[in-house]
């Protein structure tokens, strides 16, 4: 394995986890073209969550909610990008992605909860994939209903734990899995536009173009703020070219190929987005069970058309799961390698597999398909929730770029035009990742802290491992701050305050 690539474990990555589970061997030094950084970008963001996106957008706004939700999104993620390649470039000895830029700028705590948050992405995403696989099959087996049901917990724990088995033996995905599950995540896509594009209808458009605000409870703003966790979900792995960064033929090809990819998939997801908003009244919209592509496409061309969507989701979501699985839990192992995690969780057993860091992933993924049964929408819950956990990892690596720009470290030789416009551009990837937290809520930062105050303890035992002082003064007051989070969030499940 190379590197804790970002677009590698978070939801979309296919081709990115291919080549990063594998170690990359094909692409060695230098040999990444421009084409090729372009389709890892591409490859890293267009997963499941696409799918999704009429029903999501449609139960919290109108059209031009939409369109300010993805000019908000689309800014921030592309300065985040910027970031990720501004760190590749300043610092290329650290190789380790988000996990070693928080590690190197704010110190051993908030990197490894850089680290727990971004695992903490990665085994959420597998709880997504497994809560949508089983709320597209609920469409023509009832009892599976919307992924939140007995039924639906039991087939994915058996799909859970089936996974699990295979990988303890070392199994592991292979080049032509992922090459399926490309073209069935890409072909509905593309016929799905094709279709609504000629049965697109102005006056619905122009119906929704408002959206109401009993669906989202107030203003134009607040139906915006309803989607932003959403937008955040789909574009995660934007970075995926910056990540491979050192892989380029050419370090300008980069840039362009983060430019090039990000706007295609923006098109793609918005296109996605407005279009369906011109195919049915809003509030039908918001009523689709997921995947929300196939009832869109269902109400044009009738039964054939979810069938069509609902084929290539559950081929690219379970296509895509075997590889999230053993990243998820490579997270924990490589981050053991490093010192951050305890060392038991980088131990092998004799397949060669990472058996304590899959236990743990696995374990976490089941905990939390448990608690799908309570939540009002499972597979909304697994979405923002991955989205939340995502967002500290990401508001580190934008403050740690932010933090070299300003004090020139690695900038030596370099103008101060193109110093002061990585600043800039720092500086707004990490307003955005803090306005992202703010819009995400106490909901999500209590809900977080479930995560974050227990897994404290590993960090614990990672320091005594290493005898060094658990924590610094601040560090302290951060721990004790999460802990007595912690005690408020179990407080408001247990009362109803806390609703999932």
């Amino acid at each position: 394995m190379t590197a804790l690539a970002p677009a590698a474990i978070l939801p979309g990555g296919d081709e990115a986890q291919a080549a990063t589970s594998k170690g990359n061997p094909a692409a060695g030094p230098r040999t990444l073209s421009r084409l090729s950084l372009t389709t890892l970008v591409v490859g890293s963001m267009v997963g499941g969550g696409i799918f999704s996106l009429p029903q999501a957008f449609g139960r919290s706004t109108g059209v031009i909610g939409a369109l300010i939700a993805w000019g908000i999104a689309g800014l921030g993620m592309l300065m985040l990008a910027r970031a990720f390649q501004t760190l590749a470039e300043r610092k290329p000895d650290l190789d380790a992605g988000i996990v070693a830029y928080a590690r190197a700028g704010f110190g051993p705590y908030l990197g490894f909860l850089s680290a727990l948050g971004y695992w903490a992405s990665a085994f959420l995403g597998l709880v997504t994939f497994l809560v949508l696989s089983q709320s597209t099959l609920g469409a023509f087996v009832p009892a599976l209903g919307e992924g939140d049901t007995p039924a639906a917990v039991a087939v994915a724990g058996l799909i859970l734990w089936g996974v699990h088995a295979l990988l303890l033996r070392g199994v592991k995905e292979a080049t032509a899995l992922n090459t399926i599950v490309t073209v069935a995540k890409i072909v509905p896509i593309v016929v799905f536009l094709a279709v609504v594009a000629v049965a697109f209808r102005p006056e619905v458009f122009a119906a929704n173009l408002i959206g109401a605000p009993a669906l989202s409870g107030g203003d134009l703003f607040g139906q915006v703020r309803g989607t932003l966790l959403i937008v955040v979900f789909v574009f995660l792995g934007i970075e995926g070219a910056s990540v491979y960064s050192r892989y380029a033929r050419r370090r300008e090809d980069v840039g362009q190929a983060t430019l090039l990819g990000f706007g295609s998939v923006l098109a793609l997801f918005m296109l996605v987005t407005i279009l369906s908003y011109g195919i049915l009244p809003r509030a039908e919209l918001a009523a689709l069970r997921n995947p929300s592509m196939a009832g869109v496409l269902e109400a044009v061309i009738g039964r054939q058309g979810a069938i069509f969507v609902s084929l290539g989701v559950l081929i690219s979501v379970l296509g895509a799961y075997l590889s999230w699985s053993l990243l998820a839990a490579e997270v924990l192992s490589a981050s053991a390698a490093g010192g951050i995690m305890p060392a038991f969780l980088g131990r092998q057993n004799a397949a060669g597999a990472p058996a304590a860091a899959l236990w743990l992933t696995n374990g976490a993924v089941f905990a939390v398909l448990l608690a799908t049964l309570a939540a009002e929408s499972a597979l909304r819950l697994a979405i923002e929730l991955t989205s939340a956990m995502s967002l500290l990892p990401y508001l580190l690596v934008g403050a740690y770029a932010v933090k070299l720009a300003r004090t020139g470290e690695g900038y030596a030789g370099t103008g101060a035009a193109a110093r002061r416009a990585d600043l800039i551009a720092a500086a707004l990837a990490t307003g955005y990742a803090a306005g992202m937290l703010c819009a995400a809520g106490p909901k999500y930062w209590l809900l977080s802290t479930l995560i974050y105050a227990p897994g404290t303890l590993l960090f614990l035992q990672a320091r005594r491992e290493q005898s060094a002082t658990p924590f610094t003064a601040a560090e302290r007051c951060l721990a004790l701050l999460l802990g007595a989070a912690l005690l408020t969030a179990v407080i408001g499940l247990c009362n109803g305050a806390i609703r999932l």
